[in-house]
């Protein structure tokens, strides 16, 4: 009997020995590992195009399954899945659960320095910058674009200050941004808000009663020039005998108004009264004035358009929003401009409406040559095709939606980019 208790007894310590030789290779088997970046993608399979099931923090414990290429195959919140091996540091000696714990806490311990430093600059981020939601931000420094949310992540491009982006999406302390021409990650610390440009109050002045005089041209050809000397842009050229308004002198030149044009005559070219002409002289003239208007119209048949008469007025509302910023597809202060977008709101305000592209804008009212623009005309531009509009304001200058960087602002038509590819005029009122 005894005998017999000895042999069971042998076999169940047998059997026990197994079953615990059994637990060690299972346990030796598992393998464990620590995500070591801020965010790590675990992939559908492997590859970097590959869906993402989860996205998982910085140290992190993973269960390692295997391996296939550059991923290791994970198991991370009953998920299965892949994450590349450069995201992962393996525990490669796998201990009991409390030797695990022991070696995750060392893990921690050496990282803690690191970690704290994300901490604290996730902490100051929150603290001294809006919060980040989905819309249009400017970049606050120059800063690299990253390919996903990860400071070891590969740079797309480098973004520069005052920039325009549009975020997408926001994970943690990273934001998916947009550009004109691409798409990244970048820290939500690297944003501020776009705040719009506030138009500066203008200091109301004491109304004066100005008393204004009519007075006529006394010289065959008069320049109104743009400002009180004889070196400054001429805004229109007058006949002899046109009548004009006088509001002030100041010496020697007047300033006046005529035809809904403002500028400066010198005040010897006026007179209180109209010349008195020959007949002779009359008749010089007229055949003059056929003979110019026959060769103008042979040569250019937009030479003879009547100016407009309400384009001071056009041009005074565009020059309330100078300084307001570009944005493509923009059409209103509040949004921004971009060039077409600018040219319909001035006119709307006029209560006139415009084609929306600057293309489409060269099809609205009629043509008018180059050297018979009037403030208020709008001047195309490009080369293959049209891609810009401007509205002229006179003495060779132009006021428009020109780029992100400078916003609303006025250019002289004469050079650079604007003399080389002007296309052609519209006159619309």
């Amino acid at each position: 009997m005894k005998s017999k208790m000895n042999i069971k007894s042998i076999f169940v310590m047998a059997i026990i020995s197994l079953a615990s030789l059994l637990f060690i290779n299972i346990s030796l088997a598992a393998n464990t590992g620590i995500i070591n970046v801020d965010v790590a993608n675990l992939r559908k399979t492997a590859d970097a195009e590959s869906t993402i099931l989860e996205q998982i923090s910085l140290n992190q414990e993973v269960e390692i399954l295997g391996e296939e290429g550059d991923w290791y195959q994970i198991k991370y919140n009953q998920i299965t899945g892949y994450v590349n091996k450069e995201l992962v540091t393996v525990n490669s000696n796998p201990q009991t659960t409390e030797e695990n714990n022991q070696v995750n806490e060392n893990s921690t311990n050496e990282n803690n320095e690191e970690k704290q430093n994300t901490t604290e600059e996730n902490n100051v981020s929150t603290e001294t910058t809006q919060e980040i939601t989905l819309g249009e931000y400017k970049i606050s420094e120059d800063t690299k674009l990253k390919l996903i949310p990860s400071i070891n992540a590969t740079d797309v491009i480098e973004l520069k200050t005052d920039e325009t982006v549009t975020v997408t999406e926001i994970i943690n302390g990273w934001a998916c941004v947009e550009t004109q021409t691409t798409r990244g990650w970048l820290r939500k610390d690297k944003l501020k808000k776009d705040e719009p440009v506030k138009e500066q109050p203008v200091e109301e002045q004491p109304t004066q009663e100005v008393q204004i005089k009519t007075k006529y041209i006394n010289s065959t050809t008069v320049n109104v020039r743009q400002e009180a000397n004889t070196t400054s842009s001429i805004v229109t050229t007058v006949p002899v005998n046109t009548e004009v308004q006088v509001y002030s002198e100041e010496n020697g030149w007047s300033k006046v108004k005529v035809n809904n044009v403002e500028g400066y005559i010198s005040s010897s070219l006026l007179s209180d009264n109209k010349q008195e002409t020959s007949r002779a002289q009359k008749s010089t003239r007229k055949s003059s004035s056929t003979k110019n208007k026959t060769s103008k119209k042979a040569t250019n048949t937009t030479a003879n358009v009547p100016a407009s008469g309400n384009g001071s007025s056009i041009v005074a509302t565009a020059r309330k929003y100078l300084g307001y910023k570009y944005v493509y597809g923009g059409s209103s202060p509040s949004t921004g401009f971009d060039c077409s977008g600018f040219t319909s709101y001035v006119f709307k305000q006029h209560g006139i409406s415009l084609n929306r592209t600057a293309a489409g804008q060269y099809s609205n009212g009629v043509a008018v040559s180059r050297s018979n623009l009037q403030p208020g005309d709008l001047v195309m531009f490009g080369k293959s095709r049209i891609n810009h509009v401007a509205i002229y304001i006179g003495g060779g200058q132009i006021i428009h939606a020109s780029t992100p960087s400078t916003g609303v602002r006025i250019d002289s038509l004469s050079t650079g980019y604007y003399n080389n590819n002007y296309v052609g005029a519209r006159r619309i009122l």
